[in-house]
């Protein structure tokens, strides 16, 4: 008779406890053995039993299943994620070796997951600080600027929070098993869903009136905005606790800083919930990144859509890593988020010869491009403009533009680029920002670059409207 298989899940097991709030005492208690054991389980020196197994399922309420298929795996996945950083090119990394790691050593790959982690936070706000020291009239503020905080640690986590992934995607099939939110709402809490004229709203585009019992939101919202805006509310009310978890993985210099990351994670979760993660990321690539068509198949707007594809980072279930930016007509960010390694301008504007920036001159229209970098770098685009605000005659509407890019190495796999080879692709060559381009033939510079010398003009005039010396 072969010998029975040892079943090593301590990550899982410590996740577990966490995420019930236990102490290993308490759940020692629970399944009538010593804590000690529960930390030797933990830190997987000593294997998972049949007996013991099944007093979790059962105290618990687990499926046993999902117990022993995650831990290690996943944690495996994540750090081979983090060793594909460049600073790690030249040491030979086997996949083996990781797991290895993983399985015997989880104490210590949680403690190096956190600290890759923090090393990049302060990685990028030492860019943000870095780039502000340039720049006149921008002190010290700048290190504790709300958005700039929210933006680093969204960006150190490449926008992808797989424990938030995990637990909206459950969320998603409970809602589809009552046949969608509104009788979620009412048999899970008991709350109705209303839908009301704007000056019954108050300026309000979702309230929830626990007096009343009652989910209210604008009638003035299509239907895309009031979907997300239910997922959203139920995020708040069933997601809160793992919201604070991922929270709580940083500390903020600013209330601010904390509650704009707050409101970030609960919007993904929404989304999330809406764009399961396992089905969304297998009609990704079953629509070639469509934007439109997935849309229609989730019921989504275009930006939402385009929101969630940079989300789809999750270790092991890697999808194309894309970049995101929102901006309005005079040219100012009210989103950013990188998962493809774009060199965002962290101050003042972007490159005019970027076709987001033109994305208003054809309205609802999307526009696809090449970009090349000054350092060679090679990304493909596409543009278009969104609409908030309307819903009837004479209604503000706010229009902006959105941009979803990535590297060009990955171009091939999007429908946009069918039947081109990024080869073959002239690509428009564009600058971060101003400041820090140094090309000297760009007719559309609005300013000189840092660290270089203006020419003088009163014997030759360039084309360009500042002429500098190329070295």
């Amino acid at each position: 008779m072969p010998a029975e298989r040892r079943l090593y899940v301590g990550p899982s097991l410590r996740r577990l406890r966490r995420d019930l709030g236990l102490t290993q005492a308490d759940m020692a208690a629970d399944l009538d053995v010593s804590a000690s054991y529960i930390a030797l389980l933990e830190r997987n020196h000593r294997p998972l039993s049949a007996e013991v197994l099944l007093r979790l399922a059962q105290t618990y309420k687990l499926d046993m299943a999902a117990l022993t298929r995650q831990g290690a795996n996943d944690d495996a996945a994540r750090l081979q994620a983090v060793l594909k950083d460049p600073m790690f090119a030249d040491i030979d990394l086997p996949s083996l070796e990781t797991a290895d790691v993983t399985t015997n050593f989880p104490g210590i790959t949680e403690a190096l997951l956190r600290l890759y982690t923090a090393y990049r936070e302060e990685q990028l706000a030492l860019a943000d600080r870095g780039v502000a020291a340039d720049a006149p009239g921008v002190g010290a503020s700048e290190a504790s600027d709300p958005v700039a905080e929210s933006r680093r640690f969204l960006e150190a986590r490449r926008n992808s929070f797989p424990t938030l992934d995990d637990a909206a995607e459950r969320l998603a099939q409970a809602v589809a098993a009552h046949d969608g939110f509104t009788p979620y709402f009412k048999a899970r809490h008991n709350l109705r869903v209303r839908r009301l004229p704007p000056e019954v709203m108050v300026g309000s585009t979702r309230r929830l009136d626990h007096h009343r019992r009652e989910i209210l939101l604008s009638d003035e919202l299509d239907n895309a905005s009031q979907t997300f805006q239910l997922a959203l509310q139920l995020a708040y009310l069933e997601l809160g606790a793992d919201v604070d978890a991922v929270v709580a993985q940083a500390s903020f210099a600013t209330d601010s800083g904390e509650r704009l990351t707050r409101r970030a994670l609960a919007s993904y979760a929404a989304a999330a919930i809406l764009m399961p993660y396992t089905a969304f990321a297998r009609a990704v690539e079953a629509r070639r990144y469509d934007v439109e068509a997935l849309g229609r198949q989730f019921g989504a707007s275009f930006e939402q859509v385009a929101h969630r594809l940079t989300t789809l980072q999750k270790p092991g279930q890697e999808r194309v890593p894309f970049f995101f930016i929102r901006v309005d007509e005079a040219g100012n960010i009210s989103k950013r988020l990188d998962g493809a390694g774009f060199p965002f301008a962290r101050h003042g504007g972007g490159c005019p010869l970027w076709t987001v920036h033109q994305a208003f001159r054809t309205p609802r229209q999307l526009v696809t491009q090449w970009l090349e970098l000054p350092d060679g770098q090679r990304f493909f685009s596409i543009a278009r403009t969104v609409t908030a605000g309307g819903g009837g005659y004479g209604k503000p509407k706010v229009e902006r533009a959105i941009a979803l890019g990535c590297a060009a190495e990955h171009a091939g796999r999007l429908i946009y680029t069918q039947g081109q080879s990024a080869d073959a692709q002239a690509a428009t060559p564009i600058g971060v920002t101003c400041r820090l381009c140094h090309r000297t033939e760009c007719t559309a510079r609005s300013a000189p670059p840092i660290g270089r010398s203006i020419l003088p003009d009163d014997i030759r005039r360039t084309s360009a409207p500042f002429g500098f010396s190329d070295s």
